[in-house]
């Protein structure tokens, strides 16, 4: 059975863990070769040994844009061109307030998630020329769409995604290039723990406790998983989203369709306390 990347050539940033490794394993699955992107070299060379001649590791810290740009030159050199882009790659920070933010603090998270992005697109742009066109998919996150949901240079940074996803889509479609965002809610990897500054093994012993924990978070009582968002990278990627450039997917179990006492039953809307508070008392 054909595979639906059967053919293509991904680079997924981020790709070591969490949500570009559980991408990584599906599109290799689906037929895609990949390079798999990150800065952690001991995971990246075992995706290489578990996919020999499928998976090829790129060191890249995507704050430098030479390491961006010859992680997408190895698909060429290993796997003959690129199709596809992935860029997901992403921190978290521990700001909580507008008050308490650093200009560095603040550069750095924008560095990452959306500098990092940009300069992906950027490089990526002729080599998808020469292969016809291609698919760029960018983690966003439900943070860029309601407050609430993260750190405020974050929250900030992915509603920059969102709208950059837009406005390249727009410059890029005419040439075949489609360019769309992914928003997901609370998945389990290890980006909490590590927003921390825990260490990496302490993380994703995190990720794993969020994930036994998460159920009934959103309307739907599941845990977010990183093979939820790799679907919907796979769909954007794949032609099956021919027709589909310049929006967002929003993965997240239900959690933005309102506040909890839209869907918790045992919750009490602020609206119902505030008008039986005014109901008129009987004489």
């Amino acid at each position: 059975m054909a595979g639906r990347l059967d053919g293509k050539v991904a680079v997924i940033t981020g790709g070591a863990s969490g949500i570009g490794l559980g991408t990584v394993e599906l599109f290799v699955a689906e037929g895609a070769q990949v390079v798999a992107a990150d800065i952690q070299d001991d995971k990246g060379a075992m995706l290489e040994k578990r996919f020999p001649g499928k998976v090829a590791y790129a060191h890249c810290d995507v704050t430098d844009e030479a390491q961006i740009e010859a992680a997408l030159k190895k698909a060429k050199s290993e796997f003959g061109g690129l199709d596809i882009l992935f860029n997901n790659a992403g921190i978290s920070d521990r700001m909580t307030s507008i008050a308490e933010i650093t200009a560095e603090g603040w550069s750095w998270i924008f560095d990452v998630l959306v500098r990092g992005p940009a300069l992906g697109m950027k490089h990526a742009v002729p080599l998808m020329l020469e292969r016809g066109g291609g698919s760029i998919v960018n983690t966003a996150s439900i943070a860029g769409l309601q407050a609430g949901f993260g750190p405020i240079a974050y929250s900030t940074a992915k509603a920059g995604v969102i709208h950059m996803s837009r406005v390249a889509a727009a410059q890029l479609s005419p040439q075949k290039i489609r360019v769309n965002a992914i928003c997901p809610g609370l998945i389990a990897t290890s980006i909490f723990g590590a927003s921390f500054g825990l260490p990496r093994e302490v993380a994703d012993q995190m990720a794993a406790r969020v994930a036994e924990n998460a159920a009934g978070a959103q309307p739907v009582p599941k845990a977010g998983l990183p093979e939820d968002i790799a679907q919907a990278a796979l769909y954007l990627a794949s032609d099956a989203a021919a027709f589909v450039s310049g929006t967002h997917i929003v993965v997240d179990g239900g959690i933005t369709v309102g506040g909890r006492h839209s869907w918790d039953a045992s919750m009490v809307s602020p609206f119902a306390t505030i008008l039986g508070d005014l109901t008129p008392v009987q004489p």
